[in-house]
């Protein structure tokens, strides 16, 4: 595992938090996606496991747990 950087910028991280409470999905999966391709997906995995997710509220935290289950089920019917 790398060491996650000592500073994220805080204008980062807003973005994210916007649209986690937005409910915009799409952007929340932009914003991810850039914040991997800028600092790699152990940070993105360290700053959002210990960072955001901390931080949301239930039904925020709720929110995105059905986006992303309902992600796995569209992708699961697709298969088949």
């Amino acid at each position: 595992m790398t060491s996650l950087p000592t500073e994220i910028s805080v204008n980062t991280i807003i973005p994210i938090f916007t649209a986690i409470g937005d409910r915009h999905w799409q952007t929340f999966k932009d914003l991810e996606a850039d914040f991997i391709s800028q600092h790699g997906v152990e940070v993105w995995q360290e700053v959002f496991n210990f960072r955001v997710l901390p931080a949301l509220d239930k039904d925020s935290s709720r929110w995105l747990l059905i986006q992303w289950c309902g992600e796995g089920i569209i992708w699961e019917k697709n298969v088949r």
